[in-house]
């Protein structure tokens, strides 16, 4: 079981303030997840293969190539940038996302 201190090391460490009553619940609470991860250290695991991923899923990567679905003209251009709220010109305008 994890001491006071080392609860009160944990907090500190994670920025977490702690109110009355909780030193014991953390206590009780991480001991059990600590207690919970030395089992499953516990079991033998060398015959078994490594895995990345679960699913079998895999990322299907195509080459980034113009489809020509929607063949850009000034008047479709003129009728997306009109509907943003700020523009400038041809362009549409945003807010600097990055302080100078």
């Amino acid at each position: 079981m994890l001491t006071d201190a080392e609860i009160e090391h944990i907090a500190k460490l994670g920025r977490i303030e702690l109110l009355e009553g909780d030193v014991e619940k953390f206590k009780r609470e991480l001991s059990s997840i600590l207690g919970y991860v030395q089992q499953l250290q516990a079991i033998d695991t060398s015959s078994v293969e490594p895995m990345y991923q679960t699913t079998g899923v895999e990322n299907a990567i195509r080459a980034d190539e113009p489809r020509n679905a929607f063949p850009m003209d000034t008047e479709l251009s003129a009728l997306l940038v009109g509907q943003a709220p700020m523009k400038e010109e041809r362009f549409v305008k945003v807010r600097s996302v990055l302080k100078k």
